[in-house]
This record gives C-alpha cells, structure tokens and sequence, in this order.
C-alpha cells in the first residue's frame, strides 16, 4: 500500500564543515582534485543518512555535489564565459555578479548523472534530483548572444531536457525543476517559462517537479519579503496555467509565510509538496506545528497528492538545525497521518 504523506525536503542541506565552510550559501570547496570528489561523495552519504535516520521518505543528495543550485549546472556548458562578468540584477530583487552568454549554449557531456548514479547505489528509497528550470538560468547570467531570454530559455530547456533523461535512465524517481523565477516575472511565465519547462520534461516517464518558493534565507530574500505585505498572492498569477501544465507536482512555500492557503485550490489535481518547515529562521518546528501547516493544506489538496516538504534548501542553516527540522517534519507528518488511517 502505497505511503500517505511521504516527506520529502526541496533541496539542500548543509554541507559537512571539512568540505565547505559551512552555515554560508555556496562557499568555496576546502578540498581539491581527487580528494575534493571523495569527499563530495562522502558528504552525500552523510547527508543521506542524516535524512534516513529521520525518517525522510523520498532522498535526495542534500546538493553535497553542488556549490550552487544553477551555475554548478552552467559550467558544464559551451558558450558560457565565468571570466567574462557582468553585474545584473537576479530575480528583480539583488545585484549579483554572473558569467556571460558569449556563443551558442551546449551539453557537450551528462553533468550530474554520475552523482545520481551513485546516490542510487547508495539507498532503495525514492530519489528525487534537483535542477533549474530554464528561466531560472536565464536570470542568473549576462545574456550577449541571443539578446533574448526567451530564446536563451528555449536552448535550456533542450539541454535540460537531454541531462533529465539521463538522470531518468540513471534511477532517478523524481525530477524537479527550481524556478524561483516563477515567483517574479509573471508575464514571462504564462506566455512561455511553463511552456519552456514542458519542453524539458518532454519524453519522461518518472515524476516531475517544479519547486517555486521565495527563496533561500537569505538576507536579499528576507528584506524582499518584507516589502510584499500582508499576503503574498504571486503564486495566484501562475497557479492556473501550471495546472493545466504536463508537470507532475508542484512544490511551494507555506510555514511561516503570508501566502493565502486557499491559493492551492488553483492547484487541485496536482500533487502538491507543501512547504511546512521554515528555512529563514533556526528555531526547530515542533510536530504540532507541521501538523497544523499539513491540515490547513489538506483543505484544498487531496490526502494522496500532499507530500510534505521543507520551504527551499537547508544550505545555510547549522547542521543540528536543519537535522532537528527533518526529525520535525517526519514527526509532524506523522501525526497527521495516523489521523487520516483512524
């Protein structure tokens, strides 16, 4: 019989002190060559564990492979140029630093498929892998080639494409697809950031996500959030032609947040991975407290399509932090659960 309310998180967790100087978003790997993939995989197995010995139903590498959600993706790519740099401003909302488009966009070899490989060696659980969605990329670079994010969007999404099917044929369960971006330019996404995502997912036959929240908890995201008022509706704008999209689930953010929960009913028929642990605070959630965010969901999204799930990535938090969190999410879960079998 299958699991109600399997658990799962929406990406990363933190990373073990001797690979990455830690409680700090995409640091600088401590080790080098060989040593630094023995111990990427080392870390993977950790964090593997640590989600196991909470009770975490569907596994992922905890990112330990990863120094950013995107760009560790982009490297692995022709026409892009890390030591050309320019400033633009991401998700409408910080100036960053990124590399520039200076030619045609290609996958010239598979860039996580290894990493999954191996995490499927590691465990029988189901394994979810994390990528960006196409326009997520798209804002995270200096485009000086196709001078167009759409068309940039639409060369991404083939890449991805070709990367998930690999990912697919590796054992990965479930695919996702971060698009923070979704949150923000809500006229790119209905008129072709979904249709782009669909393009990607194209020919797959595991499950697929696309993971949408308010982001990592970061300063930039935090002062962001504070100018959004009372409640905080952008999920409104997208949810309807996400629903009708081919995109299996969708995961968003819920705990300690102002989005209306009502605002899932623009979802139903979905599967919905609910966000019910905060990642922009490190006070540990109590079971209670995840099992209220999970009840309020289950009004508007049926019991077998709700897979409780953690706001965005851990990354930054203490690492007995972000275990207390999983440990909360699974109990959280839990309770609701056996409300449901009674």
């Amino acid at each position: 019989m299958k699991k109600l309310l399997p658990t799962s998180t929406a990406g990363s967790l933190p990373k073990p002190s001797w690979l990455a100087e830690p409680e700090k978003l995409w640091s600088d790997w401590k080790l080098q060559n060989q040593a630094l993939v023995e111990g990427k995989q080392d870390a993977l197995r950790v964090s593997l564990q640590e989600q196991l010995n909470a009770d975490i139903d569907i596994v992922s590498d905890g990112e330990q492979t990863r120094q950013h959600f995107v760009t560790t993706f982009i490297e692995h790519l022709n026409g892009v140029d890390f030591e050309r740099r320019e400033t633009v401003k991401i998700r409408d909302r910080y100036d960053a630093s990124v590399p520039t488009v200076v030619g045609p966009v290609s996958r010239p070899k598979a860039v996580f498929v290894e990493d999954a490989r191996f995490l499927r060696q590691q465990t029988a659980q189901k394994i979810k892998w994390a990528l960006p969605g196409p326009m997520t990329m798209v804002d995270t670079l200096y485009d000086d080639h196709y001078k167009s994010r759409e068309k940039l969007a639409w060369e991404f999404a083939k890449i991805l494409n070709q990367e998930a099917k690999e990912l697919e044929a590796a054992g990965v369960d479930i695919i996702q697809f971060d698009e923070p971006a979704f949150n923000v330019f809500f006229d790119e996404v209905n008129a072709w950031g979904i249709a782009c995502l669909e393009r990607a997912i194209e020919g797959l036959k595991c499950e697929t996500v696309v993971h949408i929240c308010y982001g990592y908890g970061i300063k930039a995201n935090t002062d962001w959030k504070q100018t959004l008022g009372s409640e905080w509706r952008q999920y409104e704008e997208i949810f309807p032609k996400l629903q009708q999209s081919n995109i299996s689930m969708v995961s968003l953010e819920c705990h300690n947040s102002r989005v209306p929960i009502e605002l899932l009913e623009l979802i139903r028929g979905k599967k919905v991975m609910v966000g019910a642990i905060d990642v922009a605070s490190n006070t540990i959630e109590t079971p209670e407290e995840v099992a209220t965010t999970l009840r309020e969901a289950l009004k508007y999204v049926d019991a077998d399509k709700l897979y409780p799930c953690t706001n965005c990535g851990m990354a930054p938090l203490p690492r007995e932090v972000a275990r207390g969190k999983l440990h909360a999410l699974s109990a959280g879960a839990d309770i609701v659960r056996k409300e449901l079998t009674v």
